[in-house]
């Protein structure tokens, strides 16, 4: 079964690079099967992580809160298990 492991912050207004950099640098303890950072309007920063692992998986690892004062709001998190591959 593939997880796939969603994290999205929104930066401080100016400080989406900032955010992108750090979130590129963090290192997982474990490889995923898949690493995947994207960036958007608003200065968000999202990366989807892909997991040989079962659903409800509690030790997938995730990236951690950025600092204080570098994002707007608590990072969102969501879990997702494959249903289908095209």
């Amino acid at each position: 079964m593939t997880v796939a492991v969603m994290w999205e912050a929104r930066a401080v207004p100016g400080r989406g690079e900032e955010l992108l950099a750090w979130a590129r640098a963090q290192e997982l303890p474990v490889a995923p099967v898949r690493r995947e950072t994207f960036r958007a309007p608003q200065d968000r920063v999202l990366v989807i992580t892909w997991w040989d692992a079962e659903p409800g998986a509690e030790d997938l690892p995730e990236l951690p809160e950025p600092a204080e004062g570098t994002v707007t709001r608590a990072v969102h998190r969501w879990r997702f298990e494959s249903v289908d591959v095209v």
